[in-house]
């Protein structure tokens, strides 16, 4: 591959930052009146111990893995899907603490399908019953209901609905109601970054890690982005280095992480922790992107090939994803040509 091909597919196939890496292609059709031949699609997620998982992010794709709609579970890790065709459909389901999962559906003979889902905790020091979720649900239940409440209508506001400014009125309801709701304040921070409130934003995360007793690794996580963002990168890795630590099945930790290793060219330390974001979200697009940037400084094309073509298969219709296919024909043909005698690299 010569220089200009590569400094090309860089500036066109650029890593983003996202804080929020939920995209949806569609919303659900709730509206009444669906005709009899739409189908119906519900189902509860559980975590070890049959506790029911709230706030777990479910994503509804079609066979072929690209996503149609997205929902977040209740309380009671309730979630539905309605005006389905009868069709096959693939559930990913995600949350926090717990391995990722995906299912299959068939709705092809079924007006009304509901379906059971089990996450299973990724704690390995702890062995005894839903551990991890138990954790969490002990805090989540020390936080008066209506705060709670204010949070899930919030984050359904943002990453379903793509309402920002409802978002935020429904995370500041929820820290007036518990101030020391710091997973709101987490969220009320992601919300500012999306409208541009980076001050507002990095406030909130500071105070988020310290209602948390510095305990909340994702807040870490955000900050540490914040600040490589505006340049501080030694304070930045220091604080994605301690979010890590503290949430290390959290894989934007280690996305940005590897990020910043590959500004500081080292590229194997930054190829083992894009491996390890991709390995704790393979369903996420941007992990391939790192990946690709770090195996094209590392001239080892297959493996770009197939960053590609992974990154493709998530994200074929956004504009990235017709770069990314018209850079893969670029790509091909020059590691086509190094194999060709006579040819110049």
């Amino acid at each position: 591959m010569n220089r200009r091909v590569a400094l090309f597919f860089l500036l066109c196939f650029s890593l983003l930052i996202p804080f929020r890496t939920l995209a949806q292609r569609s919303g659900n059709n709730s509206q009444a009146g669906l005709p009899s031949s739409t189908a119906v699609l519900t189902g509860t997620v559980y975590g070890e111990g049959n506790r029911p998982v709230m706030q777990a992010l479910v994503q509804l794709c079609d066979g072929g893995g690209n996503m149609l709609a997205q929902e977040i579970t209740t309380d009671n890790g309730d979630f539905s899907f309605r005006g389905l065709e009868r069709n096959n459909y693939i559930l990913q389901v995600s949350a926090d603490n717990f391995a990722p999962t995906s299912t299959s559906v068939n709705l092809s003979y079924n007006s009304e399908r509901g379906v059971p889902i089990y996450l299973k905790a990724t704690s390995t020091t702890d062995t005894n019953e839903g551990v991890a979720s138990a954790k969490i649900s002990a805090h989540e239940l020390s936080i008066p209901k209506a705060a709670r409440d204010a949070f899930a209508a919030g984050r359904k506001k943002m990453y379903v609905d793509k309402n920002a400014q409802g978002a935020l009125a429904d995370f500041q309801a929820a820290v007036a109601a518990a101030p020391d709701y710091y997973e709101a304040f987490h969220q009320m921070a992601l919300v500012e970054l999306d409208l541009g409130k980076s001050a507002d934003a990095e406030t909130h995360l500071r105070k988020a890690i310290e209602v948390s007793g510095d305990k909340y690794g994702e807040a870490d996580v955000s900050l540490g982005t914040i600040l490589l963002n505006r340049g501080e990168s030694a304070e930045g890795e220091k604080a994605l280095r301690r979010g890590i630590e503290l949430s290390p099945n959290f894989w934007l930790g280690y996305y940005e992480l590897g990020r910043v290793l590959l500004n500081q060219e080292k590229l194997a330390e930054a190829l083992k922790s894009a491996e390890q974001a991709r390995s704790l979200s393979p369903g996420t697009a941007i992990n391939y992107r790192l990946l690709s940037n770090i195996h094209l400084r590392e001239k080892d094309y297959s493996a770009l090939l197939e960053d590609i073509d992974a990154y493709i298969k998530l994200d074929p219709d956004s504009p990235a994803g017709i770069r990314a296919k018209a850079l893969r024909e670029q790509v091909a043909q020059k590691v086509s040509a190094q194999g060709t005698p006579g040819s110049k690299p």
